[in-house]
């Protein structure tokens, strides 16, 4: 098997259900950014040490693949692994069981005094932009609702996690951080 079709030289690229479109295609872009969170938050694994997250993060990996088949597929009916409302209780049930353990939560606080917080925190900001990137698509295209919002929660459960494994915390205290210099 060859790694390299040929048919993306001239800027496009074919979706799920076979549709040609340039791959500077905000539906591309979606995709590829749901792609790019899969990926940083399969790398923010590599730091975490608790497994029962470990082991969360790993099922969210796989609903991301339901999310970029489900952004990457035009023709309603071709692709059936949608995520479902349960998915977004299961999320919703993770930032409810670990929000009460997490020390000044309401609080603004300078990311990454941890190795796994710091990953988490950048895979949090991806998931961000990937909602971006999906809700600019929306605007055009047909896009779930509950695929924005299990997006919208998933960066909810990034935060959590990483607030959670945060090892030392630099909570924000504007007034101080302002007046001290540089």
């Amino acid at each position: 098997m060859k790694i390299y079709t040929k048919t993306g030289d001239k800027g496009q690229t074919s979706l799920y259900d076979g549709t040609r479109v340039y791959k500077d295609s905000l539906r591309v872009e979606s995709y590829g950014t749901v792609d790019e969170l899969n990926s940083s938050i399969g790398f923010a694994m590599k730091f975490v040490k608790d497994e029962e997250i470990k082991e969360k993060l790993k099922k969210i990996q796989m609903r991301l693949f339901f999310v970029a088949g489900e952004l990457a597929t035009v023709e309603e009916g071709k692709y059936v692994y949608k995520i479902k409302e349960e998915d977004i209780a299961a999320l919703e049930k993770i930032i409810d069981d670990y929000l009460p353990k997490i020390k000044g939560a309401d609080k603004f606080i300078v990311p990454g005094s941890s190795e796994a917080a710091a990953a988490l925190h950048v895979s949090r900001t991806i998931c961000r932009r990937a909602e971006r990137r999906i809700l600019t698509l929306k605007k055009e295209e047909t896009v779930s609702d509950i695929l924005l919002k299990f997006v919208n929660r998933l960066s909810d459960v990034l935060y959590t996690y990483a607030r959670y494994l945060e090892s030392d915390l630099t909570i924000m205290d504007f007034e101080k951080f302002y007046n001290e210099k540089l």
